[in-house]
């Protein structure tokens, strides 16, 4: 009885395959670098003849590899019609090497790039051949180098702080992985410390101090090649944090202006001062200094001293106070005005000594010019006589050769009287 049920069910499962269809793409996943021109292979079985089936259609669909997006056809084969649908973001990169006899269905794609990282899938369908494997996928893997890394410190590198350094690169595939070194001041590694964690690029480190500190280095590797950064961890006291370097360099800053300011201010006021001085000895310059002056309108004033009555001019004692108030003012004007016309005589000597030698020069300059004229006519009057030269022993080569022939003709012998007459032959 057992053996019957066994019988059975292998001539179900034999019955069962006939008639089905086998679509299989050789490999599960492909590899390729960026920017390749690649071709994805996809063979299809069917135990009946191709050549009586209506139809076949041959479909290549990008399968979304997350929930919320939809899967995407990159193009559409109808057999026997042999017409191809590319759809618009697949058109100029996609083709299709099709040979529906022999059961071939490679897909082409050109200069694939980050956006191909997807499983394909190949779908035929007879309409006469439902049952059995009608579609086939596998995963492309586009390579890419990772790009460099980018290295950050997040946190205050204090004393007693957790800070963490981040290194991440910007693509590359398939994902990079992250691995971080540190080094000391003769390059050589050091090993972490047990508490801190290294996961995806993030170095964790905890209760840092002084020890802390090092070079850092983050390696990012895939199989193609790797790519590096690092960064100087210096770990301060909380006295000198960096943050506080502004406001201080602010306080020296304004500390700096306000010193400025006075010393202006201080130059404002001497500069003031000096005015007001030179404008007192200046009410004095025109005036004429007496040890006294003449009584007005020959009036005096009583004055009484200790009992005694005595006349003085007030007049009198007011200049002699002032000239006892204004004689250092005096001096220190008689001393700058002194030292003024001394520079003023020292710029006129420089000054008659340039129109010297600018007269000196102008001379020289006028000789130059009359020796440049003499030049220029002696010049001349020799170009005429060379003219003249040239003409005349032109004229004595013409007369000599004109002699010559004249002598020749007078050394001439005689014609005899017996030459006969000469003829004209062409009369």
């Amino acid at each position: 009885m057992e053996k019957r049920i066994l019988y059975w069910t292998i001539l179900c499962m034999v019955l069962t395959g006939v008639g089905a269809i086998e679509v299989t793409m050789p490999q599960s996943q492909y590899e390729f670098a960026r920017g390749d021109n690649i071709t994805l292979p996809c063979s299809f079985k069917s135990a009946i003849n191709i050549n009586t089936a209506e139809t076949v259609v041959i479909t290549w669909t990008a399968l979304a590899l997350e929930a919320n997006v939809k899967d995407a056809t990159i193009l559409a084969y109808y057999y026997p019609i042999k017409k191809t649908g590319i759809t618009p973001a697949y058109k100029g990169r996609a083709s299709l090497d099709v040979d529906v006899l022999n059961g071939k269905a490679n897909l082409k794609l050109s200069s694939i790039s980050l956006a191909d990282n997807k499983d394909f899938e190949c779908h035929v369908q007879i309409p006469d051949d439902n049952d059995g494997t009608q579609a086939a996928s596998a995963r492309l893997v586009v390579l890419v180098a990772p790009s460099t890394p980018v290295c950050k410190i997040q946190g205050t590198a204090q004393y007693g702080q957790d800070i963490t350094l981040s290194c991440l690169s910007a693509e590359g595939s398939p994902p990079p992985t992250y691995n971080w070194e540190r080094r000391n001041v003769q390059n050589q590694p050091v090993p972490q410390d047990p508490k801190t964690t290294d996961k995806d690029g993030i170095l964790s480190l905890y209760n840092i101090s002084k020890d802390t500190s090092g070079y850092y280095i983050c390696t990012s590797r895939n199989k193609i090649r790797f790519a590096t950064c690092n960064l100087t961890l210096a770990v301060m006291p909380p006295s000198m944090n960096i943050a506080s370097t502004p406001a201080l360099i602010g306080a020296v800053v304004g500390g700096l202006i306000l010193l400025i300011l006075i010393i202006i201010i201080c130059c404002c006021c001497c500069r003031k001062k000096n005015k007001d001085e030179e404008y007192e000895m200046g009410v004095h310059e025109g005036k004429e200094y007496h040890d006294k002056e003449p009584d007005r309108n020959g009036e005096g004033r009583r004055v009484e001293v200790q009992g005694k009555d005595s006349y003085e001019d007030s007049s009198v004692k007011r200049t002699e106070r002032n000239e006892e108030r204004s004689d250092p003012d005096r001096r220190d004007y008689d001393d700058r005005r002194s030292d003024y016309d001394d520079r003023r005589s020292d710029y006129d000597d420089r000054r008659s000594d340039y129109d010297d030698r600018r007269s000196d020069y102008d001379d020289r300059r006028r000789d130059y010019d009359d020796r440049r004229r003499d030049y220029d006519d002696r010049r001349r009057d020799y170009d005429d006589r060379r003219e003249r030269y040239d003409d005349d022993r032109r004229y004595q080569d013409r007369r000599r050769d004109d002699n010559r022939y004249d002598d020749r003709d007078r050394d001439r012998p005689p014609v005899p009287n017996s030459k006969p007459t000469r003829r004209d032959y062409h009369d």
